[in-house]
């Protein structure tokens, strides 16, 4: 069994949306959870259109999808390893790779590898679900991600990231001619109807307030290398931010438009062009650690088939 209560973050939204971000599942999966009634909401049964309150407790039996409640994992992924002390450990995360998987698909994750490498780190955190998770990376997004080995150094890590202290930068491939040097985009963030992607609005409407800095790297014909800098943490943001602002990342079909998706199948890339190539932090002995990586093979081959601009 697993239990939620409701962050106020989420408050207002549909239960099935809720659950779709919490599970790392699609809301046509999460609503056929909830029509075999294995979730109830504050003790009672619960429908997918109902909205939820801060504070409201969901509980996920899972019995008849999982009749053996056990999760069945295949071999565990060869995800490289950056840095590593006895408070954290600095990983590549591949492309491809859930942060966390759930009971339910059985796909291996980053949590279960993590928890074959440093057991006692099972309970680090505040979500039994993601153990020493204090970041994440999209799926289908790679680079560098820290994960807390102890509770002390994950408490440590997640002051800074709601301080916005922690320097995280990205390399991003984006469709068309980037115009300005370097700039900056605010589209505030929210949920949107469809419940599995983001929705960026104007300053002046509703949502989170998200923002982006980026530099223009590389100028090639109809694409343009970006260097990015997050100040915020929301999902998905560079993605929905990129695509807000008309220049929408390679391989992502989630954000970009036919055309965009018709492009990224003739690329056959597999994943979207977007890499934390740069991350730091300050650990618990109040030292700046420092972490870079350059883009993946494929990455760099894609490039090079690109014509540049002089």
């Amino acid at each position: 069994m697993k239990k939620f209560t409701i962050k106020s973050e989420s408050a207002g939204q549909r239960l099935d949306t809720v659950l779709a971000t919490l599970l790392d599942l699609s809301r046509s999966q999460v609503q056929k959870i909830l029509k075999a009634g294995e979730v109830s909401l504050n003790g009672a049964a619960a429908t997918a259109h109902r909205l939820v309150k801060e504070g409201d407790s969901v509980e996920l039996t899972m019995a008849k999808a999982k009749p053996s409640g056990e999760k069945k994992l295949t071999a565990l992924p060869e995800i490289p390893i950056i840095a590593e002390t006895a408070d954290y450990i600095v990983i590549n995360k591949p492309a491809g790779l859930l942060m966390h998987g759930t009971e339910r698909d059985g796909r291996v994750s980053v949590v279960d590898w993590f928890l074959d490498r440093c057991p006692k780190a099972v309970k680090v955190g505040e979500d039994p679900n993601r153990p020493g998770i204090v970041h994440r990376l999209d799926k289908d997004v790679s680079g560098l991600v820290v994960l807390a080995k102890t509770q002390t150094s994950f408490d440590n890590l997640k002051q800074q990231f709601q301080k916005r202290t922690i320097s995280k930068r990205y390399r991003a491939l984006v469709y068309g001619e980037v115009i300005p040097e370097e700039g900056e985009i605010r589209f505030r963030l929210d949920r949107s109807s469809k419940g599995y992607r983001m929705a960026a609005r104007p300053e002046n409407q509703v949502g989170k307030a998200a923002i982006t800095e980026f530099n223009v790297e590389k100028r090639f014909y109809n694409y343009t290398l970006l260097s990015l800098l997050i100040k915020t943490g929301r999902t998905h943001q560079i993605r929905a931010h990129c695509a807000a602002y008309n220049h929408p990342v390679v391989g992502d079909d989630l954000y970009g438009n036919n055309k965009d998706k018709i492009l990224n199948k003739k690329l056959k890339l597999g994943r979207v062009f977007l890499v934390a190539t740069n991350l730091a932090f300050v650990d618990t002995k109040g030292e700046r650690q420092e972490f870079s990586i350059e883009l993946p093979k494929e990455l760099e081959a894609i490039l090079k088939t690109l014509k540049a601009k002089a």
